[in-house]
Formats: structure tokens, sequence, C-alpha cells
């Protein structure tokens, strides 16, 4: 990804000097059990480790591989450079993808705290603004025309709601994505113990695959990406309510403006939402991430490359973009300036319409047929749509509704408290008695 949707802590889990930093310890942790098992001797394990403080040189690693076309054995190559003779009992009956496949899963698992520590900061912001505004009335819209009433801080908290959901997947696919593999060229350990994989393992923080090919079965990646692209959708979801509540006609809520900012460069007078902009497309391109990550599970027999150069892209991209495209999310929402001025006048835009539904219900028990009921108040509600009357006036002079509801039992139907009255309720499901 490039620098400007970028971070450096999630960067730094993808740089070449970590990723051949994690195959050293692969190598020297699987040196370690070799020699605990006596397959090589524990001075040549130990000789290993004199590299633990080294900087491995990438231009030099890719100089080597320039030459054997194979990133591992230059990798090899330049781990001898340094060890010296005792580097021949490195990677004693291991093939290339224990190390390839143990070190991504690794950082796959390093990504995934960032992100996860990420959205915890994102529903607090979430959880501090639902609170704000539990009882800030706004209208509710279905197919983006004015529904009932409902409140921003409701709003806020199904937010909240779905990125807990989000974490709850997160923290899952990467307790499936935390498995290392160690087993040889088609997983059946015929060259190494598997005591060996349960150490490196244990080292490193994973789990040993319970069974493994010359990969990992990648339906632990397609799962892992598909977590992935889930929060990225809704962190879209909420991009999309914030982009909506900004525009002019409605101006509810829009992103925080600051001083010197500029909106457009031949219209001085523009204040866009740029950020919610920003990440709807970073959604799409994190979502890019699982289409490849879903293909990658059918790979041919023990395995193939197929998959190689899709994970060298999609791994650092689609972390680094959804860990950029949280911490922005978060930012937006802890500035974002709210208008309840706005939102009640747009509640009231069309004289009442928002309380149909209580006056259908209202005439059915009184006896009226629920299909008269929807005919008498439909036919009042588009003189309003139509003529800009105001609902709770015409529903007074209308004769058929005047002989089911009096006055006062009319204006008691068009209270914005029954609609809210709720609220409580609801929040304790989301937030507990918080």
């Amino acid at each position: 990804m490039i620098p400007r949707y970028s971070r450096p802590e999630m960067v730094a889990i993808w740089s070449p000097e970590t990723k051949f930093r994690i195959w050293y310890e692969i190598e020297a942790h699987a040196c370690d059990a070799q020699a605990e098992l006596g397959v090589i001797p524990k001075e040549s394990a130990e000789a290993v480790w004199t590299a633990k403080d080294v900087e491995f040189d990438v231009a030099r690693i890719d100089e080597i591989e320039a030459v054997t076309k194979h990133d591992v054995i230059a990798f090899l190559t330049h781990l001898a450079e340094h060890v010296g003779p005792e580097s021949r009992f490195v990677h004693q009956g291991m093939t290339s993808s224990d190390v390839l496949d143990t070190c991504f899963n690794v950082q796959l698992v390093r990504a995934s705290d960032l992100l996860i520590a990420d959205m915890e900061k994102l529903l607090a912001a979430l959880k501090k603004r639902a609170l704000e505004h539990k009882d800030t009335v706004r209208i509710g819209r279905s197919h983006g025309i004015h529904a009932e009433p409902t409140t921003m801080g409701l709003t806020f908290a199904r937010f909240y709601a779905e990125m807990d959901r989000n974490l709850n997947r997160l923290k899952k696919a990467r307790k499936e994505i935390a498995t290392g593999a160690i087993s040889g060229a088609v997983g059946t350990f015929a060259n190494i113990d598997p005591a060996v994989e349960e150490h490196v393992c244990t080292k490193l923080g994973l789990e040993p695959e319970p069974i493994s090919t010359q990969v990992i079965p990648r339906d632990r990646h397609a799962a892992f990406f598909a977590a992935l692209g889930v929060v990225a959708s809704s962190i879209e979801n909420i991009a999309i309510e914030i982009r909506h509540m900004q525009r002019t006609e409605v101006l509810e809520a829009e992103e925080f403006f600051s001083k010197g900012q500029k909106g457009s460069s031949a219209m001085p007078h523009k204040r866009n939402p740029v950020l919610t902009e920003n990440l709807t497309g970073l959604a799409r391109l994190v979502r890019m991430a699982v289409v490849p990550a879903m293909e990658n599970v059918a790979l041919w027999h023990e395995r193939d490359i197929s998959h190689s150069s899709v994970e060298r892209n999609i791994g650092p991209d689609a972390t680094i973009t959804l860990d950029f495209a949280l911490a922005r999310l978060t930012m937006v929402i802890e500035k974002l300036v709210v208008y309840p001025e706005n939102m009640m006048s747009n509640l009231n835009k069309f004289r009442g319409l928002v309380h149909s539904q209580r006056v259908l219900l209202a005439l059915t028990q009184k006896g009226v047929s629920r299909e008269d009921a929807y005919r008498l108040v439909q036919r009042n509600a588009m003189k309003v749509w139509e003529e800009g009357k105001d609902f709770l006036e015409e529903l007074k002079a209308d004769e058929e509704v005047r002989a089911a509801l009096s006055e006062v039992e009319l204006e008691e139907k068009f209270d914005l408290g029954y609609h809210t009255r709720q609220v409580d309720t609801i929040f304790k499901r989301v937030f507990g008695d918080a």
C-alpha cells in the first residue's frame, strides 16, 4: 500500500527486515529442537544463535536471489555467511513453505493484534458518541425517505454493535490463522520430527497445524481475509451514513472542517465529506483481497505456487489499508459535528407524517378495519405530500377519522416521546448497564 494510506507500525510488520527476522527465528528455533532430539550437535544450534543480533542485508539477499531465483535459498545462503560451517545443519528436513507459511501466519497474527486494538479504539469512540446523543431525536429513513423518529444515539449504537460483532469475528479469525507447519515436503514429517514443529510453534505463539501438505490449508486464510472484508464493509456502512447526513439539504452532521482547510479548488464555499468518501474507497481495496483469498483454497495436490503471488500482495495491502481506515474512521467519529436543530427541522419538514403509523393503529383499535384505516390515513397523508397541508389538521377535519378518534386522541398520537421510549432498553442490550 502507498505511504499515503499507511501507518508505520503496521508497515513494519511487512518489511523485508521483519520477514527475514522471523525466518531466522523459525530456523534457529528448529535447530534448537533438532539439537534436543540429537539430530544435530548442540554447539551447531548455538552457533546459529550467534546471528541473533545481525541486521540481515536485504540488498545482499536480493543479489543472491537474482542468481538462485529462490528467496528462501537466498536467505539461507546469506545466513551461512554469518554463521559459518555450522549453517549446514540449518533447515534440516524442512521445506521452504515451512518457513514461508509459518512466517506469513506470524505476520497475520501480529497484524490482527494491531487491528484488534484499532477496533477497540473505534468502539470506545462510538460508545461515547452514542451516550452523548442518546436522546438527540432525528428522523429515521427507509429507502432514503422519512419513516419514523429515532435518535442519533441509536445510530451510533447500532454501528457500535456492528463493530463489536466484527471484533469478535476478527478475534476468531486471528485464532484460526495462528498455526504453523514444520512438516516437510508433503506434510508427512518424513525427514523431521513433529516435536520440532511443536517447539517452533510454541516459541512463536502459534499452534501446530493438525494436518498440512507442503502448505498450511488455505481455507484458514480465506476465512481471515473474509473477516477483514466484513470489517471494511462496516466501515463503508458508517461512512455512507455520514456522507448522506452531510448533504447540504440534510446537514444533520458533518466531518470536522479544520481552520485553513479547503474544500474545492474552484468553489471556495465547499465543505465536502472527503474523509468518509476516502473510507468508502479504502473499503473497496480491502474487499479486493477476499475473492483471491477464496480462490487460493484450491491448490494442486500437496501444493502449487499459485497462491504465493496473491498473498505477497493481499497480506500487506489488506491489513495496512484496514489499519489506516479504522484509525481514520475513529478520528471522524470523535470529531463529527452533530446538528440537533437541523435534525428536528428535517423531522418536522413533512408536518407530522412521521406519526402516520400511530394513527393507523389507533383507528384499528377503535374497530376500523385495517384496510379502511390505511385508506383514511393515506388519503390525508397524500395532501401533505402534494399540497403541503398539516397532517394533524387534515386528520381533525376528516369526518371519517373523527368518527373514530377525538381531537385529543389524535393529538396524543403526535408525541415524539412515544417513538423514543424504548431507547433505554435498546442501550442496555447493546452496552449493558454502562
